[in-house]
């Protein structure tokens, strides 16, 4: 059976307590089954830490397809688990079929016809749904992403460079280029650290609060005063989410005169094809996705019970149109759980 066979990875590996919304979600969808029937497609990125969202869809009564994209890293061991469990496993050019419900992740299966309508994941597929007939729940857009975005991915990068041998940063110069979600997690930690931290954005994009945990914020425009740190750097990170946001601030040359590690946070290559795949640490891909759990569970698991609960929400609002930010009864809900029931509710004030 696919449920117990998830059940026992994931008892294996993890305690309720770093779980505790999507552990709170599976014993309350166990017993009232709202997704009783239904046919549901979940396209979030395939490690052992999403099974737990699994788990809570089959508790609820679902038909689970598991859709993975070469653009999305994966665990191939993770997605060789979910098969031989007896999962279907699809990529978006497959015929699945009809679905009633899509929990898409970068717009990856926008193109299906999902009879009820979708829930996404990221802020980068919100744009190839804008103008979609069928409603969207963007669970990006709420306060709960901030604990995967801003603890989560900063504290990640810094675990992904100490597996590549590169855990020493006290006094090292780091540069920054973003300081939305993710970059805001970046400087958290890179202070943390005691890093020389340099922030590349846009003045007015950055809370003065993560500003003073800087020792510098250069404008994304200033184009000199990039170059020159760029030069200095020990270490350069990129988080700005967008494809090619660097190619007019800092010229791929730059990049590699510059004896620092390069790496990048996000989906997209911000660099630009000038700059080489082969000077960025693992080929211009997300470097926490060299890990075991690219995102540690404490940190995603509110996010994974946010995007299941989108589902929900758009079967309880059959007329809902357009792009729908989650209610804010919804992300308290599952914020109080996660405060009460886990091991970072100290953490949690800050997001």
């Amino acid at each position: 059976m696919p449920l117990s066979a998830l059940l026992e990875r994931v008892h294996a590996l993890y305690k309720p307590c770093e779980y505790p919304a999507a552990f709170y979600q599976a014993n309350l969808w166990r017993q009232s089954r709202p997704l009783e029937g239904l046919t549901v497609l979940d396209a979030t990125p395939v490690f052992d830490n999403t099974f737990t969202k699994y788990i809570s869809l089959l508790e609820a009564g679902a038909k689970l397809i598991v859709g993975i994209d070469d653009v999305m890293p994966r665990s191939e061991d993770s997605v060789a688990y979910l098969k031989k469990a007896g999962i279907a496993v699809v990529a978006p050019e497959d015929d699945v079929g009809e679905v009633d419900l899509v929990l898409d992740c970068a717009a990856a299966y926008s193109h299906l016809n999902a009879r009820i309508g979708f829930v996404e994941l990221t802020r980068s597929g919100v744009d190839k749904y804008r103008g979609v007939a069928k409603p969207v729940f963007v669970a990006d857009a709420g306060r709960i992403k901030r604990i995967e975005t801003c603890l989560g991915t900063g504290e990640s990068y810094f675990r992904a460079m100490n597996k590549l041998g590169f855990g020493s940063w006290k006094n090292k110069k780091i540069v920054i280029f973003g300081s939305g979600k993710v970059g805001t997690g970046l400087i958290t930690y890179a202070h943390r650290y005691g890093c020389i931290t340099t922030v590349v954005t846009r003045p007015a994009d950055i809370r003065p609060e993560v500003a003073a945990l800087a020792h510098r914020v250069i404008a994304a425009d200033d184009k000199q005063a990039i170059c020159r740190v760029v030069l200095d750097a020990d270490a350069v990170v990129t988080a700005t989410g967008v494809a090619g946001a660097l190619k007019d601030s800092c010229p791929a040359q730059i990049f590699m005169q510059s004896r620092a590690l390069i790496a990048n946070m996000g989906v997209e290559d911000e660099f630009g094809e000038d700059l080489p795949d082969s000077r960025v640490l693992e080929r211009k891909r997300p470097i926490n996705f060299i890990l075991h759990d690219p995102t540690r569970i404490e940190y995603i698991d509110a996010t994974m019970a946010l995007h299941n609960a989108g589902a929900l929400y758009l079967i309880e609002h059959p007329h809902a149109q357009g792009l729908i930010e989650p209610p804010h009864e919804i992300e308290e809900e599952l914020l109080e759980v996660s405060r009460r029931n886990g091991t970072i509710a100290e953490e949690l004030q800050y997001i």
